[in-house]
């Protein structure tokens, strides 16, 4: 394929990819199977609004800024750029999606071709759980983009080695847009570290059996880790270190030492619900199943494969450790997966590479053995994504045995007939090859799905959330103070002052004490409360200690399958409690 056709191309994938993400910006995301929580899009551009509407980045004890400090600043420059609004802070999240592609798309042209980049950049500019998270003003997206730069860098590092320092600068960036990105931080120091050390140590290549890496490999892996140091480093002095305390709570004692148990049995609980818990994976199983092949194929030839193949493994393998660790239900924390999970499945799909050396056949068992242990999970990833699907009901209901059961009965038998018809197994995986013709009716089949999935939330879609903040506005005093997190997720579109509570966190404190604060907002339908968590306990337990107080308005909202009402209360007709 010409240059010039090539840049065509991507700039054809660019436009639908646009036209997704901008079609109906006000619109409400899908309430089911995205998993998008509408009223958190308020809460995490709090501070921005802040500065944008009253010149100070902090009006209450809620300041998300210390979690996301490269979100908070992005959607800023959208603010001041456009004003305060819904598709203003969305306009973020879009541009972040749309730079997901493009790198996507010079990542895996660098490393395996230009028709494998155009493959995985269709697939990615139309995957429907990726275009509705990337219309959302979430810092999950952002966060995510980061993430596909410093891989993409770090893939045309092997090239040209100065791009590593830019890798190390997007895996800092990613870490502070939020620190859940850890873990790829982890991945990339792993890989440079690994290939640093296969340089410097020739007896450990001689035992290996392979070669020295490139120079320009080398150079690269030094370079990543310059740039990651450089810029951590700038970050942590500017920031990190003049607001430690802050940056501390809510980093670890908000997000990691309060949230879950790391009980074994926990651990082992999140790791079985990974492909089942969400219906994340069962949307896109056959990119999911054309990844974890491309995985294993990676895995087995490791000691040759690319940074970039290496990286893309270390990204889906030490993400799900990480989820296993900290959360794997919640789906927001799935949508880094997306683009590893597009690459892996493109390489394969539109590389017309063989999955497996044939001469992995006459390993012996020891090889097979330690196979074992990534096949169980790989297998276990595309069996129960799939199995999820007939026992829904159950899923739903909140009971996983029989899921993961099945799941599990099945990856014990791909791995146990593996190893023993390892050399029929892998002989006829080495011959794999996907031809242009399937690679088309594959990326169709693809495309078409998820078009008609887009289709199906377009012609249905509403602006309630929308309509609501804005009715909202015109219930309240300008600059009126809010009581409630749904407060600041109806913010977007009128210039309240909301009072986030959360739990142990934010305005917790002095919840029962702010006198001054003479509204409350919350769900009432589907429950009191919704929004807080713990059956409604924050905002029911507020709503108790006023209660003269009276309804002001409703408001038609949409955030479950519906209905959904949220109410504005005041407080009191006329003088409020005396202070506790």
């Amino acid at each position: 394929m010409s240059r010039r056709s090539f840049l065509l191309c991507v700039l054809l994938i660019l436009a639908a990819g646009t036209a997704l993400r901008v079609a109906w910006l006000r619109a409400d995301p899908p309430v089911t199977s995205v998993g998008i929580v509408w009223h958190d899009e308020g809460a995490w551009v709090h501070n921005a609004r802040n500065r944008a509407l009253f010149d100070t980045w902090r009006t209450d004890n809620w300041n998300p800024v210390f979690v996301t400090p490269v979100f908070t600043a992005l959607e800023y420059a959208a603010f001041e750029a456009f004003g305060v609004g819904t598709w203003q802070a969305r306009t973020v999240p879009v541009l972040s999606g749309l730079a997901a592609v493009a790198l996507l798309i010079a990542g895996l042209s660098a490393l395996a071709g230009r028709r494998v980049a155009l493959f995985g950049g269709a697939l990615l500019a139309t995957n429907y759980i990726f275009v509705m998270w990337t219309r959302a003003a979430l810092i999950e997206p952002t966060m995510t983009t980061f993430i596909v730069a410093g891989w993409a860098w770090y893939a045309m590092s092997a090239r040209r080695p100065a791009w590593g320092a830019a890798a190390g600068v997007a895996a800092a960036l990613a870490w502070f847009t939020k620190a859940a990105a850890a873990f790829f931080v982890a991945a990339i120091v792993l890989d440079a570290l690994v290939t640093l050390t296969l340089a410097w140590t020739p007896a450990l290549r001689r035992r290996l059996d392979v070669g020295a890496p490139a120079s320009e490999v080398t150079r690269g892996a030094w370079l990543t880790l310059a740039g990651l140091a450089a810029a951590g480093g700038v970050i942590v002095a500017l920031f990190v270190l003049p607001y430690w305390s802050e940056y501390r709570f809510y980093n670890w004692q908000m997000s990691v030492t309060r949230k879950p148990s790391y009980a074994v049995e926990d651990l082992l609980m999140r790791a079985s619900w990974l492909p089942i818990v969400q219906d994340f994976f069962s949307r896109m199983w056959l990119i999911v199943l054309g990844a974890m092949l491309a995985t294993g194929g990676i895995a087995a030839r490791w000691r040759t494969a690319a940074p970039g193949e290496r990286l893309l493994v270390l990204w889906v393998l030490v993400g799900l450790a990480e989820l296993t660790v900290h959360d794997s239900g919640n789906e927001r924390r799935y949508l880094m997966f997306i683009p590893a999970l597009v690459a892996l499945a493109s390489l394969i799909a539109a590389g017309g590479v063989t999955l497996v050396p044939a001469a992995l056949q006459r390993a012996g068992l020891a090889t097979r053995l330690a196979a074992v242990p990534l096949v169980l999970l790989l297998s276990y990833l595309v069996y129960g994504s799939l199995v999820r699907i007939p026992v829904l009901a159950d899923i739903r209901a909140g009971d996983f045995s029989t899921a993961v059961r099945l799941a599990a009965a099945l990856s014990a038998v791909t791995a146990i007939a593996l190893v023993l018809r390892w050399p029929a197994a892998v002989a006829r995986l080495s011959r794999l090859c996907v031809g242009p013709r399937l690679a088309a009716a594959l990326l169709a089949a693809a495309v078409v799905w998820n078009l008609g999935q887009f289709a199906w939330w377009a012609a249905r879609r509403t602006y309630y959330n929308h309509e609501a903040s804005l009715a909202l506005g015109a219930a309240l005093p300008s600059e009126a103070l809010v009581h409630g997190k749904l407060a600041n997720g109806m913010a977007l579109e009128n210039d309240i002052r909301p009072i986030f509570i959360g739990d142990g966190f934010g305005n917790y404190d002095d919840r029962l004490t702010r006198d001054d604060v003479r509204y409350i907002l919350t769900y009432t339908q589907p429950t009191v409360g919704y929004e807080s968590g713990q059956d409604g306990l924050l905002i029911r337990e507020l709503l108790e200690h006023y209660p003269d107080h009276r309804l002001v308005a409703t408001f038609t909202v949409e955030e479950t399958a519906g209905p959904d009402v949220a109410a504005l209360f005041e407080k009191g007709p006329g003088e409020l409690r005396a202070r506790h």
